[in-house]
């Protein structure tokens, strides 16, 4: 038994530990091109975006549609430049659940459907950046590192202060 933990369990952690920056720079980079072009192209189509949202029974479509444009697109830009990343992924998942219940919620006849929606799949992934963070691979840890006063992860998954050991 010893050997099994140690080869499967272990082993690939060990690995994973040299590795840790990807994930999150992973996440950052896929939804926040995504979204990025989402609300690109949301911005630059508000009437129809509009429309939509009317007949979703979204109230305030008029004031919610270049708020969730924005989000989208500002959200995505932030995520790929991994800055202001939990904020950005907390908004985006917002709108993720809005968009769920104001346009998917009909279709939804089972745990399996709502699972299998590309809304639901976005949703974990903007949970997971909002708690985990982006990763090394950000601005916000460059930032958090020279000017924070909490704590922030390194490359190797350990935490230390974010002002470090450096004098200020």
């Amino acid at each position: 038994m010893k050997f099994l933990v140690r080869w499967f369990i272990d082993w690939p952690q060990s690995v994973a530990r040299h590795l840790m920056w990807l994930g999150p720079l992973f996440a950052r980079v896929v939804v926040g091109w995504v979204f990025l072009w989402s609300g690109w192209g949301k911005l630059h189509n508000l009437s129809q975006v509009t429309e939509n949202f009317v007949g979703w029974g979204i109230p305030f479509p008029h004031f919610f549609t270049p708020l969730t444009s924005g989000i989208e697109f500002f959200g995505g830009l932030f995520l790929l430049l991994g800055l202001y990343t939990r904020i950005s992924a907390g908004a985006l998942g917002v709108t993720m659940i809005v968009a769920i219940k104001a346009a998917r919620w009909a279709d939804v006849d089972s745990l399996e459907t709502l699972l299998g929606f590309d809304e639901t799949e976005y949703l974990a992934l903007f949970l997971w950046l909002a708690i985990a963070g982006p990763g090394v691979v950000s601005l916000d840890y460059l930032l958090q590192r020279r000017y924070g006063h909490a704590e922030v992860q390194n490359a190797d998954g350990s935490v230390r202060g974010a002002a470090g050991d450096r004098p200020t």
